[in-house]
């Protein structure tokens, strides 16, 4: 199955990697780029594809669906089919691979690889519907909804126990996220953050408006944002789509303007012309404000999660330690009475050193180190870390 380099070592000739849907471009899907020019020649899988969502760098490769992608408006309510998608994983027929690398939040680490096949995750976090954030989904549920999901989630969990067993090798997205791959799947996992396009962001002259940006969905807390703004008559720009667009629309006051989603190029002048990101969510690690580094710009952040990796307090931004809409006014506050707090070529700086050359490098040296161990357990040398 391996193939034989010159110099005599065995490295894996083919290579499958799992993600769990592609519907989009965010931040997984930017770490499956990443993995894209990696293995140029491997094969990708997933439950649901749309080829005008994502980019040319995944469309090249070969792409395989289950059978999620043949059911009824699969593209939309991909979510809905959630309790199908562990059956739909364990038919796809892995045995060609040496090695197959997993892209986990939703399900996607539960393919069967055979006992010569190295099977490593990059896990951007347990799914969290069902183990860290279970009570926040299910308090926003009602009804019939409600009550099938206390039915399914159970089983749900015990087939992810499963399945998280089948891995031989983790990397987590951040420090919060290797945390709870130990509390939930009783693992270690090595930390490899995400790549971010520095080269992509520009910096330019702040002007008198703050930014969010990201995906709006409840847990992210750009409602809290909102608030904080429309309460103290500050200018606040909020990008992005998602459930509580409407909601946002309807509270927002005055001095916020909710754009929606937005192209890129909108996104980049927003984020070069800001005063700040305002992050008020908890997420497993948050490319966003690194992409507002980039551009020379400070990050106000709940000190929660992937932002205590990437934002140093009163260096790079500044952490709120209480969430809630005075937590965040009280920060404002606090970056309005320093304006030159931060040097936006130090901001640059930090994030530079997040950057996809380094993700590459780090992802591959770890993969080689893996593939080495698994040889030599097959071989009876060893039995590999995990």
């Amino acid at each position: 199955m391996a193939l034989i380099t010159e110099q005599g070592e065995q490295r894996p000739r083919k290579v499958a990697i799992i993600h769990y849907w592609l519907v989009g471009m965010r931040g997984g899907e930017k770490v499956l780029e990443a993995l894209c020019e990696l293995y140029p020649d491997a094969d990708l899988y997933t439950h649901v594809y749309d080829p005008e969502a994502v980019s040319p760098t995944i469309r090249r490769h070969l792409i395989r669906t289950t059978l999620i992608d043949k059911l009824p408006r699969a593209k939309r309510m991909y979510q809905s089919y959630l309790p199908l998608m562990p059956f739909a994983l364990e038919q796809l027929d892995l045995r060609a691979y040496d090695l197959v690398i997993s892209s986990e939040s939703g399900p996607a680490k539960g393919v069967l690889t055979l006992p010569e096949t190295l099977h490593v995750c990059y896990c951007h976090t347990p799914m969290r519907y069902l183990w860290s954030m279970y009570q926040d989904y299910l308090s926003e549920t009602s009804g019939l909804k409600k009550l099938m999901f206390r039915l399914l989630a159970g089983g749900l969990r015990r087939w992810d126990l499963a399945a998280a067993a089948r891995v031989d090798r983790y990397i987590a997205n951040s420090t919060a996220v290797a945390g709870r791959i130990s509390k939930y799947y009783r693992r270690e996992a090595a930390v490899i953050f995400p790549p971010v396009d520095v080269a992509a962001f520009k910096t330019a002259p702040a002007e008198d408006f703050y930014l969010v940006l990201g995906q709006l969905v409840s847990y992210k807390r750009a409602d809290m944002a909102v608030e904080a703004f429309t309460r103290m008559g500050k200018r606040l720009v909020v990008i992005g789509e998602g459930e509580q667009l409407d909601h946002l629309k309807r509270i927002a006051g005055p001095t916020v303007e909710v754009m929606g989603g937005q192209p890129f190029d909108v996104v980049k002048d927003r984020i070069a012309r800001c005063k700040a990101l305002v992050f008020p969510g908890e997420e497993d690690f948050g490319i966003v404000p690194l992409e507002a580094m980039a551009a020379g710009k400070p990050v106000i952040a709940y000190a929660k999660g992937g932002a205590l990796d990437t934002v140093i307090d009163g260096k790079t931004g500044l952490h709120v330690h209480d969430q809630t809409v005075d937590g965040f006014v009280q920060a404002v506050e606090r970056l309005e009475a320093a304006p030159e707090m931060f040097d936006p070529d130090v901001l640059r700086a930090h994030a530079e050193g997040f950057g996809r050359d380094r993700f590459k490098t780090e992802v591959r040296t770890f993969i080689e180190d893996a593939w080495s161990r698994h040889r030599a357990s097959l071989r009876g040398g060893t039995i590999p870390l995990r």
